[in-house]
């Protein structure tokens, strides 16, 4: 038998919080400044300040629009999930409401999926964090640097789910208030306004002074949404999280209405910041990157390090959240019967703790590739995952249109969190979310990517069918056997 999430299921702790069970293993270990602080800051990736420039490049200032248009798609998809985690938290969060709405087949999929995305994020992270941190104190070389932080943050989520929350609420809150500086000063700058600045506030002259605010032609918007699509992926650890948390439903609910707000002012305001303090075309956007151009502009000292004090902080987050991520995700699967049964087990502390050593061994194994074979075995492992978060936003659209009803018909004062004109507003995200899919295989940069990722998922869908198969088959078996000894 698996575990199936139970919408009639309600959680009523006797314990206090930190010690209270979830009902499958895991602890309510998470406070409720702990996700808040992880709903607003799990939409600010490291990407965000590192690949910006590119976007920028690429598209002038209509990149704006470029991150409009996903912003708006992961909104949508983030009600949908909202709807479905608010009814019925689970620590699979979308692979198992998957599960029960398309077919184990799906669950399966989209959870294998998930994970193996997150363990080569841990790569990638443990990478970008070396390296900075080798720049600063290069006595340590940077396969020592990247080994230690991923030690550090694995003991960190081995300890306990609230050890995992503080990292994560210190660390977003970092990233949080240097946005959110970031965005008021630039305004104030912009407008000419801000005391000893260097920039001549421009106002808004900068969004067409350069060949107008479609320098590269229209055409360059979607160009521009392949080139950010990637860095809003985060913004669903928030559900899996709430399933340890006092009252999960509250935290699902609130992070759901606030995800609006948390891209229009950490994507689109601290771009706008940049694209108004210089032109877009600004060699020093490409060579020194978008903020810390923008921050030399207005005459910050050392603008340099303290971007970097801020992407390694950023860093160190996406590293200490896609570890927690992959090891629920783990740990969901393991209980359902999909992955080892040790990984769906936990310590007498709440802890996944098979799930979180898998989960960070083959994390261990990506950073090794990254460091001997990086033009080939690890550029395959990353194109191999790069279009993963639109499989999962498609998944959880088409969960969402089965899920409604069986929430209605099982639970309906559970349905808290509602679809916006549903089923209307799902199937244009699922024609949007195609639509990038189909563009990316006409772009060069992108294609490799959407191949590659398909490759993968069809021989994960291929092995969850081959397994389906092969449980029905033994069901059969069963059956057979128990009529036989009826009729003896």
């Amino acid at each position: 038998m698996t575990s199936q999430p139970s919408l009639a299921k309600q959680d009523s702790p006797s314990e206090s919080p930190g010690d209270a069970p979830t009902g499958d293993g895991l602890k309510a270990g998470l406070k409720n400044r702990h996700l808040s602080m992880i709903a607003i800051g799990g939409v600010i990736g490291a990407g965000l300040f590192v690949g910006s420039s590119a976007g920028i490049a690429a598209a002038g200032p209509a990149i704006l629009i470029s991150y409009a248009l996903v912003g708006a798609m992961v909104v949508l998809v983030m009600r949908m999930l909202g709807e479905m985690a608010a009814a019925s938290p689970a620590s699979g969060s979308f692979s198992e409401y998957a599960d029960r709405a398309l077919g184990r087949w799906a669950g399966f999929s989209i959870g294998w999926l998930y994970w193996f995305f997150w363990v080569v994020v841990l790569a990638v992270e443990a990478t970008a964090g070396a390296v900075i941190l080798e720049g600063w104190i290069p006595a340590v070389p940077q396969w020592g640097w990247a080994l230690i932080v991923m030690v550090v943050l694995t003991a960190t989520n081995l300890a306990s789910v609230a050890s995992y929350g503080e990292f994560e609420f210190w660390f977003a809150g970092i990233k949080v208030v240097a946005i959110g500086a970031f965005v008021v000063i630039g305004v104030l700058a912009v407008f000419g306004l801000l005391p000893g600045s260097d920039n001549p506030g421009a106002g808004f002259a900068h969004l067409t002074d350069a060949g107008g605010f479609f320098p590269k032609g229209p055409g360059a918007i979607l160009t521009g949404v392949l080139m950010v699509v990637f860095s809003f992926m985060g913004s669903e650890i928030v559900t899996l999280a709430a399933g340890e948390s006092e009252d999960p439903q509250r935290a699902v609910t609130k992070a759901t209405n606030s995800v609006i707000w948390r891209i229009g002012v950490f994507y689109l305001g601290s771009i706008f910041v940049v694209i108004t303090l210089l032109p877009w075309d600004s060699k020093a956007i490409t060579d020194d990157g978008s903020y810390v151009a923008a921050l030399n502009s207005i005459g910050i000292p050392h603008a340099g390090q303290v971007m970097n004090v801020i992407v390694l902080t950023a860093v160190l987050s996406c590293l200490n959240s896609g570890l927690y991520t992959a090891s629920r995700m783990a740990f969901s699967l393991g209980k359902r019967g999909d992955a080892p049964k040790s990984f769906g087990k936990t310590t007498p502390r709440g802890v996944p703790q098979a799930a979180i050593l898998g989960s960070v061994v083959f994390g261990f194994v990506a950073v090794f590739f990254n460091y001997l074979w990086p033009d080939t075995v690890f550029a395959f492992l990353l194109n191999s995952s790069g279009a993963v978060a639109l499989f999962v936003w498609l998944v959880i659209c088409f969960t969402q249109l089965k899920m409604r009803g069986i929430i209605l018909r099982e639970a309906p004062e559970k349905l808290v969190v509602k679809m916006w004109a549903f089923p209307y507003l799902t199937w244009a995200t699922i024609g949007m979310i195609s639509f990038v899919l189909v563009y990316m295989l006409f772009d060069d940069a992108g294609r490799e990517q959407v191949l590659l990722s398909v490759l993968v998922a069809a021989f994960v869908v291929g092995l969850a069918v081959l397994r389906e198969r092969q449980r029905a088959r033994v069901r059969s078996e069963l059956d057979v056997d128990v009529d036989v000894e009826l009729d003896a």
